[in-house]
Parts: structure tokens; C-alpha cells; sequence
């Protein structure tokens, strides 16, 4: 485990981060070039989708410039949410913005022209993410149409995301060991810790890992926690097998601005804090938040 030392020194200035509890920095400090590899831009500058009922919150890249001061982060991908439809426009404008520390995950529909993935390509993109949990544009979200997106998506060299309840992924398992892209699951695919690997959601990602090409985000602990922060201490199981099993296959996200959550009542820095009692070494953290990314999202390597 990590070396007992005490909490780094407060962001100076005002640390407060918008839509980010707390004020802290994490304990420990993160290695250089680390990467969070799953947030949202919500910009009031774009206009969301007809189909969202919700107001958006207002959580801009210079706002999450500043959870990357408190954090420590250096690099960050920039997945377009559910409330933007198809529409990848404030993905692209964030991307501009952050330059070449950024990346980006798009959502398009099963029917997009190859000439409209050139596009985003160019702009930074490097996956698609398909969602079976939140209301899309299109409507139901379908196995056929994560198919196709594949499909498409394999000729970039991209991958494709998926956001899925548990007993999802389980249903889901055969069309997803199919996939001829990597396969990249968010939120600990929402895996309910009072079950952990003990379930059938757990054993079925366990064996999609095992095909080498399967990838899972460290994130969103919230999602499913009945213990809350600041520890999440009924996540460290699951986040721990994890670790154990593919540490080479993993990646963390802060899913920053939390729009799952009520608001303020989640701080980054504990979420980082858990990334540490998951991983367990500083050589599994350096992958976790360094290489990894860098292999998955195309990042330069760090020296």
C-alpha cells in the first residue's frame, strides 16, 4: 500500500470548483501526465437536445480547468453526454480548448456517414460511446445498432463505450464479446457492491476481460454506493479484483460535473483518494492514470 503522508497544501486561491464538494486537494499527489478519462462539458453556448427534459448544468472548460488544478490532472477525455442527443458540437469546442492534452468520445447514430467520423476524427475523437441506461435521441437504444456502430468505428481505430445496467451487460455479453473494437465499460458497469464479484454482472465482465480486448472505467462509485464519501468503502472489493485482475486494462474517471448526483454532495478529491485505496501501488496508479490512457486514447507516452 501507499506510504502514509500527509494532504498536499490547499489549491491557492479560491479552490472551489464548480458542481465539486469540498475544497481539498487530494492526499496524496498524482503522477505526472495523468489522465481522467471520463467527464462532460455542458456549455450554455449549445442548445440541448429536444428529447432532454432536464436543464443541463452549467459546467464549462473553465471550470473544469480549475478541478484540474485541485486534482492534479493533466490530460482529459471529454465524452459527449445524453443530453446533447447526437449533436457532438460543445465535445468539439471543449476539445479545441483543451488542445493536445484532450480527447474525445462521441454519440452518433447507428446511421452516420463515414465522412461525418472523418470529421470528428480529425477533431480529436477516438470512440464511440452507446448507451443503454438514459434517454437517447433516437429513442431505445438496440444491440443491432451497437453492432453497426462497431462496425464503422473499427475502421478508425476506435473504440466503443458502453454505459449499461448489470443485468445488461450480462444479456448483452455474446454481442459484446463480439465487437471487432475494444470494448471500454463505464462506471464499474454500475456493479451493485452489495454483490460485487459475486454476481452474475461481475463474472460476465470477467470474462469479457478475459478476451484482452475489454477495458473498464474506474468511476461513477457513487452510482451504486449505499456508503457514500467520503470512502465508499463498499466499493474497495470490487475496485480491488479489478485492479488484481487486468491493471493494464483500466482506466479512472471523475465523471465530473455528477449529474447523477444531488448537487454538492460530491467532492473529486475523494474520488481520487478512492482511486488510491483501489489501486494499492504507485506503479498500479501510474498505469491507471498514465499509460493506460495513453495507449487507449492515443496520447504521446509519458518520458
Amino acid at each position: 500500500m501507499f506510504a502514509t503522508s500527509p494532504p498536499l497544501d490547499p489549491v491557492p486561491g479560491d479552490s472551489a470548483v464548480p458542481h465539486s464538494a469540498g475544497l481539498n486537494r487530494p492526499a496524496q499527489a498524482v503522477p505526472a501526465l495523468a489522465c481522467d478519462s471520463h467527464m462532460h462539458i455542458f456549455d450554455p453556448r449549445f442548445a440541448p437536445s429536444p428529447h432532454w427534459r432536464r436543464t443541463p448544468p452549467h459546467a464549462d472548460v473553465a471550470a473544469y480547468r480549475r478541478l484540474q488544478a485541485r486534482l492534479g490532472t493533466a490530460r482529459a477525455v471529454v465524452v459527449t453526454p445524453s443530453t446533447y442527443g447526437t449533436d457532438n458540437a460543445c465535445t468539439l469546442d471543449a476539445l479545441d480548448q483543451l488542445g493536445n492534452c484532450a480527447r474525445g468520445v462521441a454519440v452518433v447514430g447507428h446511421e452516420v456517414a463515414e465522412h461525418e467520423l472523418d470529421r470528428l476524427h480529425a477533431r480529436g475523437i477516438r470512440g464511440l460511446r452507446v448507451n443503454f441506461v438514459t434517454p437517447q435521441s433516437w429513442g431505445e437504444t438496440t444491440a443491432a445498432m451497437l453492432t453497426t456502430l462497431a462496425g464503422k468505428a473499427a475502421r478508425l481505430g476506435w473504440h466503443i463505450q458502453v454505459f449499461v445496467h448489470p443485468e445488461q451487460l450480462v444479456a448483452l455479453e455474446p454481442v459484446l464479446a463480439a465487437l471487432p473494437v475494444p470494448l471500454v465499460v463505464d462506471h464499474l458497469a454500475r456493479i451493485d457492491p452489495a454483490e460485487g464479484t459475486a454476481g452474475a454482472a461481475y463474472a460476465a465482465l470477467r470474462r469479457l476481460l478475459e478476451r484482452g480486448s475489454t477495458w473498464v472505467k474506474l468511476s461513477g462509485a457513487y452510482m451504486r454506493s449505499a456508503v457514500h464519501g467520503p470512502s465508499y468503502a463498499d466499493t474497495l472489493p470490487l475496485g480491488r479484483a479489478l485492479v488484481q485482475a487486468v491493471p493494464e486494462r483500466l482506466v479512472w474517471g471523475s465523471d465530473w460535473p455528477h449529474t447523477t448526483e444531488a448537487a454538492g454532495t460530491v467532492n473529486d478529491a475523494d474520488l481520487m483518494d478512492l482511486l488510491h485505496a483501489w489501486a494499492g501501488s504507485a506503479a498500479a496508479l501510474e498505469r491507471i492514470l498514465v499509460d493506460n490512457p495513453a495507449r487507449l486514447y492515443g496520447f504521446e507516452p509519458a518520458a
